[in-house]
């Protein structure tokens, strides 16, 4: 037990030195490093979804925040992006799958100046529903794949 708890306290300290790492590829994720800055990217991205025929949900981020208390971090912004066509036919399939809308998409500033804008794949984040879901969720998830991808390449196209 004594070994345990320094260990634990470790683990906690050295934490806040990943809070400006880049991210990169993961598992059903999907991730596009870009040129633009954060703030373009979190523009380009709102207008993204809008031109794919998708709705701005939510936005929230601690960048903000933490520059009101003294606290100087990279860009964070996490955008919740879905429609309520989609929600419809989520929920014909499955209820619990609800829980997971809307889709977050998640704009990072990068240690150069850059920005990724990333987001988990709906086949993964609606993937524990689908035995309840069946092959309506799949094939829904499938199209939000699509969508999302679409939504990511329009976001970080260079408009020069």
């Amino acid at each position: 037990m004594r070994l345990f708890i320094p260990f634990i306290a470790s683990l906690f300290i050295a934490l806040p030195a990943h809070a400006g790492d880049d991210l990169t590829a993961r598992d059903g994720w999907s991730v596009t490093p870009t040129t633009k800055t954060f703030s373009a990217l979190v523009k380009d991205t709102r207008a993204a979804v809008k031109a794919n025929g998708m709705i701005v949900v939510t936005q929230a981020g601690p960048t903000a925040a933490a520059e009101k208390r003294g606290i100087t971090i990279p860009g964070n912004q996490v955008i919740g992006v879905f429609n309520n066509d989609y929600a419809v036919k989520i929920l014909d399939t499955s209820t619990a799958a609800m829980i997971e809308a809307p889709i977050r998409m998640y704009v990072t500033e990068n240690d150069d100046g850059t920005a990724t804008l990333s987001f988990k794949k709906p086949t993964t984040v609606f993937a524990p529903y689908a035995d309840e879901g069946g092959a309506a969720l799949a094939a829904l998830s499938i199209q939000l794949d699509v969508l999302f991808t679409q939504i990511a390449a329009d976001a970080g196209k260079n408009m020069d």
